[in-house]
């Protein structure tokens, strides 16, 4: 009797600390779009404007919904490829990697990573307008 007690005691600890753990592996799944700062900086001469350089990274479908920036970004496609909607166009323009995108300041964008498997991953270098929001969302 004590021994099956004691079975019984075992199994619901190991099950506490199995559901724990598995409750922390959920959570620490990658997000849709993740975003890393790589460098921000003020420009000399340049009061207006600031630089921001990062790497974003689309997981296997994800995509950014329509949008826009207070000025000028440049995207290199590191890794996968990525569907740009952008300037008014319905049907969005594929970029594989190792292409460089430019977007103008203020243009409606939408970009997705079409493949249902890879990855997508680009270096962003953006120039903005100092004291407005980096990105604006639009319906």
């Amino acid at each position: 009797m004590k021994r099956s007690a004691g079975v019984v005691a075992i199994s619901l600890v190991a099950g506490i600390i199995i559901g724990l753990g598995t409750d922390r592996i959920l959570s620490a799944q990658q997000q849709p779009i993740q975003r890393t700062s790589l460098l921000q900086t003020e420009l000399e001469g340049v009061a207006e404007k600031a630089a921001d350089v990062f790497l974003i990274e689309f997981a296997p479908g994800a995509a950014t919904g329509r949008h826009s920036h207070p000025g000028s970004e440049i995207a290199y496609i590191l890794e996968g490829s990525a569907a740009v909607e952008a300037g008014g166009n319905k049907s969005p323009i594929t970029y594989p990697r190792g292409s460089v995108v430019y977007l103008t300041p203020n243009m409606v964008h939408d970009v997705k990573n079409p493949s249902k498997t890879e990855p997508l991953k680009a270096i962003v270098f953006g120039l903005y307008d100092k004291g407005k929001p980096q990105t604006v969302p639009v319906k």
